[in-house]
């Protein structure tokens, strides 16, 4: 009960949940050293899990074809003691780091899609796994996910992401050959940017270059085409000339991952959201709450706990302690 409660609401309201659901006096302290403790133990389990997989010792998955498994991951921060940031760089130049990342990672299926072509996600097919942790081990950790939920008979694989160069290296590395798809709202996104740098207070103005860069290059899935025009902008800035050659850079490293009208014939997802909302679900709304400061092993067991409990696999995680 205090694991339950603890991995979904601060610790001091899971002690009233139990003292008005169950009658029992516990304190906040306990429901705290509780959760943590049964959720470091679940990271355990599943650290020993990811060693077997490095030693290719992995469990044959038997059951039907899966007709398409996707993969997202995305990373978001989690409010830290000072101490966790100790020697690390913030956000603002000169400022310290308040922050740690969560790399978190999804893994769910889908069978078909809706009249009009759009993808349809399989109701409660989502799993979820992830760690503070560094962006090699959290592959190894995804790939675990990803195989247990039968990447090896999936007919088609995707992975889906921001433009963030860790993703890719891990797609690359862990799931060859999956379709790798840059989330297409993330791109937009990366206009948008540009076209307020373009055309400060001027709404009509960026509308307008959205019209073209957005609807008649990006979305139609001409990145080369986008890219030149980017590139044959001129300005005297030096920050925004810099700028806009970094935007060309990444549409053109991702060209290949954006080509949105194909994976629309496809009829598969391209965009992100599952995962977006995964962040705000399994990591904001219980570990970025006002006031909240964890340690790292604190936080990384509260997410193990979550993910358990959110995946449906917490009773089967009593059942083999019972076992053991």
């Amino acid at each position: 009960m205090q694991a339950l409660v603890g991995q979904q609401a601060p610790f001091d309201q899971g002690r009233e949940q139990i003292k008005v659901l169950a009658g029992l006096e516990v304190t906040a302290k306990s429901v705290e050293r509780t959760a943590e403790a049964l959720g470091g133990n679940i990271a355990e389990g599943e650290q020993r899990e990811i060693r077997k997989a490095v030693q290719l010792d992995l469990p044959v998955i038997i059951g039907k074809p899966i007709p398409i498994l996707y993969v997202q991951m995305d990373g978001t921060g989690v409010p830290v003691v000072k101490k966790e940031t100790e020697g690390r760089k913030g956000k603002t130049d000169g400022q310290p780091a308040h922050t740690r990342e969560v790399k978190l990672g999804c893994v769910f299926t889908q069978t078909t899609h809706d009249e009009e072509g759009f993808a349809i996600r399989d109701p409660d097919s989502t799993t979820y796994t992830g760690a503070i942790e560094a962006a090699e081990q959290f592959g190894r950790r995804l790939y675990l996910e990803a195989w247990n939920r039968g990447w090896s008979h999936a007919k088609k694989k995707v992975v889906i992401g921001d433009g963030a160069e860790w993703i890719w290296n891990l797609a690359d590395i862990h799931f060859p050959g999956a379709v790798q798809i840059v989330d297409l709202y993330h791109a937009r996104q990366h206009l948008w940017d540009l076209t307020r740098r373009l055309h400060p207070n001027d709404p009509a103005q960026q509308k307008a270059w959205m019209k073209i860069h957005q609807k008649r290059l990006l979305d139609k899935g001409t990145i080369e085409k986008l890219a030149l025009r980017l590139r044959s902008i001129q300005s005297t800035n030096a920050e925004l000339s810099e700028k806009i050659r970094t935007e060309a850079d990444y549409f053109e490293r991702n060209a290949e991952r954006m080509r949105y009208p194909e994976f629309r014939r496809q009829h598969i997802f391209v965009g992100s959201g599952v995962i977006e909302a995964g962040c705000k679900t399994v990591i904001g709304s219980r570990l970025k709450q006002s006031g909240m400061f964890w340690t790292v092993t604190g936080a990384n067991s509260i997410i193990a706990l979550r993910c358990c409990h959110l995946n449906g696999r917490f009773e089967n995680y009593w059942e083999s302690r019972r076992a053991a």
